[in-house]
């Protein structure tokens, strides 16, 4: 049973997890257009991590799961660092994980699932690299579609950080597939009608 102490230190975790949703990812300032929270970012990255765990059965989908979620905790404390603001320097976040970690009782777990994030080695790191990439992909075609000419150059350099065949596979089929796929089709009559069930 947690004791007091340990109590207030999930408490002040809960409400350090919802700076997250006030921290804006930078990338898009650079890219011009687009507006996203690194809580938005973490969610769809897990629901991709998710998906990607499915397709790669051998792979712990648990730890999948929680490299996702927990990858971008120390951005509360650091702010987002995107591609421009790593080239100079991306100790911070390290340390703010850290120092996360030791505020809390399962701080050994968070600390080991991002220092395996971190080295890259293991399949579910992997998988959860490419997750992220993923999701940076998708925000991309989602600008791209809306207008923005550098966002497909930007998500061609997001491929090839990619690590595993089906992290390839799953971008090439963000690539052929217009964001809005999975709700609109011109030719359904529904959305002149708008009577019935829906699609036929």
């Amino acid at each position: 049973m947690l004791n007091n102490k340990e109590l207030k230190q999930i408490a002040k975790y809960i409400y350090e997890c919802g700076i997250l949703n006030k921290t804006p990812r930078s990338g898009l300032w650079f890219l011009g257009t687009g507006k996203q929270s690194v809580a938005e970012h973490v969610l769809r990255t897990t629901l991709i991590g998710l998906a990607l765990s499915h397709l790669v059965p051998k792979a712990n989908k648990y730890k999948i799961i929680m490299m996702c979620l927990t990858h971008d905790l120390g951005e509360g404390r650091t702010s987002d660092l995107n591609y421009v603001h790593q080239k100079y320097g991306s100790t911070a976040e390290m340390r703010a994980l850290k120092d996360i970690a030791d505020s809390i009782p399962f701080g050994k777990e968070v600390a080991n699932l991002f220092n395996e994030f971190e080295d890259r080695k293991t399949l579910e790191a992997k998988l959860t690299r490419d997750a992220d990439q993923l999701e940076w992909i998708a925000t991309l075609r989602d600008e791209q579609t809306k207008g923005n000419v550098k966002a497909l150059s930007w998500a061609k350099l997001a491929y090839k950080r990619l690590k595993t065949p089906v992290g390839k596979k799953i971008a090439k089929m963000l690539f052929a597939t217009h964001p809005d796929d999975w709700w609109y089709r011109k030719d359904d009559k529904w959305f002149v009608h708008r009577r019935g069930g829906g699609r036929k």
